[in-house]
């Protein structure tokens, strides 16, 4: 008998350990200031590897209801990510010959901050949305949307009331699904025999490079390299055929699929990430240790910056109340008394807490009101667009501040 978990994919028991965050809240899990004399209830954040099939993997602490049924992300509010997303549906459509007879859908649609852009081409969509709120958003937007989990079952029952699909899309989700096996068995069933499947989720060669740790949360519970993909996608019924590397989210890739007997040949992407992935031996154990202490070390480095701006009297504020952040800053221990507020430009977000450091977020322009000398930057990867956004901090001599892969503060 023994208390190690065992691999969502195949099983195997999990006796490898990437990084161990302890316990800590849910990262989207935004506090009403009303109920801020309520503890925020944390939970085990610790990443395992299977040494037999190399999913990296968080334990099933949280149920997903509990994460997805109503949630505060919504991508409209990136324009980076919006541009993203209108560049690929203009590269697929002309990629796969897309018309008004083609179908189109995309698990995890969010606000259709993507699908849209089908909709302006006059192709039919489908989004499948799990998070009621989000999904509403969407349909006052005009993209047909269904409130569901997406798996095996689902998939077939839309299959049977909307057809198959010529192309699915999958972006960030990937990593969401406890149960990674039946999500993936969803697209062999709702695909058309000679459709593609789009899958884009962090790469986990780039996050060990990095040390990106933060982007670990509760419903992150995969962390995903392609040799794992490639393994999972095979066991339900799906091949992959090409990949794309992309810089979204400190690195990503675009995993193109179809079913495995769909005669589509190899791209030259899939031969080289393959490459990539072999030199760096992610199918070795010894490649996923010595991570832990890397990860402490920019704890120690944040908390020894606060401390010091606390003592010259130097104010510290955040930009971007993202889940990535909200795990650097619990791990951390970094609370309201070391960084005043965080500022962010959803307003579904504005004028409640951050769990567990229990930080106030709100409106940009709290920048220009309290003037403060450092502004870290938690969403890292979207520092260019957010340096330029509010630049004007250098006004007042403000500077910025990143915390990942290391402590750097820049003009």
């Amino acid at each position: 008998m023994t208390d190690t978990p065992c691999c969502r994919a195949c099983g195997t028991e999990l006796s490898i350990s990437l990084v161990d965050l302890g316990a800590t809240p849910l990262a989207n899990s935004y506090v009403d200031p009303a109920k801020a004399d309520r503890p925020d209830p944390a939970y085990p954040l610790h990443v395992r590897v299977c040494p037999n099939c190399f999913l990296a993997q968080v334990e099933d602490a949280v149920p997903p209801d509990a994460i997805f049924s109503d949630y505060a992300y919504f991508s409209s509010y990136s324009p980076s990510w919006v541009a993203h997303a209108k560049a690929y549906c203009q590269d697929a459509a002309q990629r796969f010959g897309l018309t008004k007879d083609s179908f189109v859908v995309e698990v995890a649609s969010n606000d259709g901050y993507l699908l849209r852009h089908f909709v302006g081409m006059g192709v039919p969509v489908l989004g499948v949305e799990p998070a009621a709120n989000v999904a509403e958003v969407a349909r006052a937007a005009g993209v047909v949307t269904e409130t569901a989990f997406f798996g095996r079952a689902t998939a077939e029952r839309l299959a049977a009331s909307h057809g198959k699909a010529d192309l699915t899309a999958a972006n960030n989700v990937l990593a969401h699904v406890p149960d990674i096996n039946d999500f993936v068995a969803g697209f062999a069933a709702i695909l058309k025999p000679n459709g593609v499947a789009s899958f884009e989720f962090p790469h986990l060669l780039r996050l060990m490079a990095q040390c990106q740790f933060d982007t670990v949360y509760h419903e992150h519970f995969s962390y995903l390299s392609l040799l794992a993909v490639e393994r999972i996608f095979a066991s339900q019924g799906l091949r992959v055929f090409d990949v794309e590397e992309l810089p979204t989210h400190g690195g990503s890739l675009r995993v193109w699929a179809c079913l495995a007997d769909a005669p589509r040949l190899d791209g030259p992407g899939l031969v080289h990430v393959r490459r990539m992935e072999e030199e760096a031996r992610l199918n070795q154990r010894a490649s996923y240790e010595g991570f832990q202490p890397r990860v402490e070390q920019i704890r120690t480095d944040l908390n020894a910056f606060l401390a010091w701006a606390k003592g010259r009297g130097a104010s510290v504020a955040a930009y971007g109340a993202a889940a990535k952040g909200n795990t650097l800053l619990n791990f951390c221990g970094v609370t309201a008394q070391d960084i005043a507020f965080v500022v962010d430009a959803n307003p579904h977000k504005q004028g409640k807490l951050l769990p567990g450091s229990r930080i106030p977020i709100l409106a940009p322009d709290a920048l220009k009101d309290r003037k403060p000398d450092y502004v870290l930057v938690l969403p890292w990867n979207l520092m260019a667009e957010i340096t330029s956004t509010i630049s004007y901090i250098g006004d007042w001599g403000g500077r910025f501040l990143r915390a990942i892969p290391k402590l750097e503060v820049m003009e």
